[in-house]
C-alpha cells in the first residue's frame, strides 16, 4: 500500500486487516481489525478522521475524504461496493452503500440500511436503521427485509474471508503467456448469489 504521513498523522492499519498495494492511505486514517481494501481505494485524511472499523470492507477504486473537524466512518460490518464515495459522513453498523454510491457531509446511513447502486444521498440526510435508500437524490423506499439482511452479511463475510485470503496468496508476478490446461476456477467461502 502506499502509505504516507500527513502534518505528523500516521495512518494506523490493524495488522489482521488488509490493504491492497495500490491503494493509498493518507495522514488521518484508521483502519481496524478484519478490514478489507481493495485495490485503488483512495483514503485521504488530510482534513477529517477516516474510521474504518472491525469487519468493515472499501472495495476497488472508492473514495473516502471529509472536512476538518469531521470523522468519517464505516461502522462494524459496514459493506461499502466498488466506486463508492464516502465524504464526511457515518455509515452505522451493518449497512451496506452500492456500487459507485456517493453519500455526502454529515449524512448518516442508519444499522443495517443498504444504499443501492449509483444513488445519490445528499448531505445532512439522517437514517433510521433498516432503511433501502435509492435514485438522486436518494429516497427511502421500503424497510430492509431479514432476507435482504441475510444476503447482505454473506456478502460483507465474503470480503473478512478475502482479507486473509488475500493477505496469504496475493503476490506480484508476471503474466502467463498463455491459459494452461485445466485452469482451476476460483470459488467464494459462503454461498451467496447475485441479488437478483
Amino acid at each position: 500500500m502506499a502509505c504516507y504521513e500527513f502534518e505528523g498523522l500516521v495512518p494506523v492499519v490493524d495488522p489482521s486487516a488488509y490493504v491492497h498495494p495500490t491503494a493509498v492511505l493518507i495522514g488521518d486514517v484508521i483502519v481496524g481489525a478484519d478490514v478489507y481494501i481493495g485495490p485503488t481505494a483512495s483514503l485521504r485524511g488530510d482534513y477529517g478522521r477516516l474510521i474504518l472499523e472491525k469487519g468493515s470492507n472499501l472495495q476497488d477504486g472508492c473514495i473516502m475524504h471529509g472536512y476538518a473537524g469531521m470523522d468519517t466512518v464505516v461502522e462494524q460490518d459496514g459493506h461499502i461496493g466498488h466506486g463508492a464515495i464516502l465524504h464526511g459522513c457515518v455509515i452505522k453498523r451493518n449497512a451496506l452503500v452500492g456500487m459507485n454510491a456517493v453519500v455526502m457531509d454529515a449524512a448518516v446511513i442508519g444499522a443495517d440500511s443498504i444504499v443501492g447502486a449509483m444513488s445519490f444521498v445528499k448531505g445532512g440526510f439522517k437514517g433510521a436503521p433498516r432503511q433501502l435508500l435509492l435514485g438522486s437524490p436518494a429516497k427511502v423506499v421500503r424497510q430492509v427485509s431479514d432476507e435482504d439482511l441475510h444476503w447482505k452479511g454473506l456478502n460483507t463475510l465474503e470480503y473478512q474471508l478475502l482479507s486473509g485470503r488475500s493477505s496469504r496468496t496475493m503476490k506480484e508476478v508476471e503474466p502467463l503467456e498463455q491459459m494452461e490446461a485445466n485452469r482451476p476456477r476460483l470459488t467464494g467461502s459462503t454461498e451467496v448469489q447475485p441479488k437478483s
